[in-house]
C-alpha cells in the first residue's frame, strides 16, 4: 500500500506553500488507496515551538486534510539518528570537522546545490571531535555502495549523484542530525513508499538513496513537484514572511475553497507555480 508524508518543521506558520506541499502528499495517497502521515520535524530545539505545532494541526484540518495514525515528532527519535551516526562512524565513513562556513566559502573550488561544496579539509587530518560536525566520505561511500539507482514519478530513472554535494554534514554539531540523516531513517521507520516535496529538494535525493544503500534501508519512490513562487521568482518563505494559513484561518477564509483553488491551479495574484 501507498503511503506518504507531510513533514513540516514547527518554527514558524505555515504558508500558502505548505498547503500545496499537503494536498500533493494527501491527494496522492487517497487517489491510490493509501495511507496520508503527518510527521513534525521537531529537532531544531532553538527554533521549534509547541505552539506551531497546535497551528500545523489546526491549519491541516482548516483544508480538510485528515491524516492517518499518531502525528509522528521526530524529537521522539533521537536514539535511532544515534545509532545511525555511530555505525556509519564505525564503517569509517565519517570523519569531524570543525570548519565554519566563511573557512568553507573561501577555500571551496566549486558550488554545489547548497552553496559551496566543502572541499575536504579535514578530511584525513587530526581533528578533535568533541563539538564537531561528522561529514560523510562521500567518495568511500559511494565505492563501497556502488552504482546505485532512483525514481523520480514526473523525472524518471535517475543514477544518483551525491558527489554533487561534496561530503555533507549528516551529525551537526547545533542538531542531533542533519535533514539529510534523518529524513532518511524517519522516512523508512514510518514505512514511507512514495516521497513527495517540492522541486528545490530534488538533488538531496541523490544523497538519501546513498544513505538508503548504506544503512540497509528500504527504498521509496519519489515525487518532486513544482513550487509555489512570488512575482520575483522566489519561492515562498517563513523567514519572508510570506502569509501564514493561520492568518488567512482567523479572517474567516474557506480552507477547503482554497484547498480546492490550489489543486485546480488557482493561485492568489502574484502566487504561481514553478517546475524548478
Amino acid at each position: 500500500m501507498i503511503r506518504t508524508r507531510f513533514a513540516p518543521s514547527p518554527n514558524g506558520p505555515l504558508h500558502l506553500g505548505h498547503a500545496y506541499a499537503a494536498l500533493c502528499a494527501h491527494d496522492l495517497a487517497r487517489a491510490r488507496g493509501g495511507a496520508f502521515l503527518l510527521r513534525i520535524e521537531d529537532i531544531d530545539g532553538e527554533r521549534s515551538r509547541p505552539e506551531f505545532v497546535a497551528e500545523i494541526l489546526a491549519d491541516l484540518a482548516w483544508l480538510g486534510l485528515g491524516w492517518d495514525g499518531e502525528v509522528a515528532f521526530q524529537s521522539a527519535r533521537l536514539d535511532r539518528y544515534a545509532e545511525a551516526g555511530e555505525r556509519l562512524k564505525a564503517m569509517d565513513l565519517l570523519y569531524p570537522c570543525v570548519c565554519t562556513r566563511a573557512e568553507i566559502a573561501a577555500a571551496a573550488r566549486a558550488m554545489g546545490p547548497d552553496g559551496p561544496v566543502y572541499p575536504g579539509t579535514c578530511r584525513g587530518r587530526p581533528v578533535d571531535p568533541r563539538g564537531a560536525a561528522w561529514r560523510l566520505d562521500t567518495a568511500r561511500a559511494m565505492a563501497l555502495a556502488g552504482p546505485l539507482a532512483w525514481i523520480d514519478e514526473r523525472a524518471g530513472a535517475q543514477v544518483a549523484t551525491p558527489g554533487i554535494f561534496g561530503d555533507v554534514v549528516l551529525l551537526r554539531k547545533d542538531l542531533p542530525a542533519s535533514y539529510h540523516l534523518a529524513a532518511t531513517l524517519d522516512d523508512a521507520a514510518d514505512g514511507v513508499t512514495l516521497v513527495t516535496r517540492g522541486m528545490d529538494l530534488f538533488a538531496a535525493s541523490h544523497v538519501h538513496r546513498l544513505l538508503q544503500a548504506l544503512l540497509g534501508l528500504p527504498v521509496p519512490v519519489w515525487h518532486h513537484h513544482g513550487l509555489l513562487v512570488e512575482a520575483d521568482g522566489r519561492k515562498l518563505a517563513k523567514r519572508r514572511g510570506s502569509p501564514s494559513l493561520a492568518d488567512r484561518r482567523r479572517a474567516g477564509e474557506d480552507g477547503p475553497a482554497l484547498a480546492t483553488a490550489l489543486r485546480a491551479g488557482r493561485f492568489p495574484a502574484g502566487i504561481s507555480l514553478a517546475s524548478a
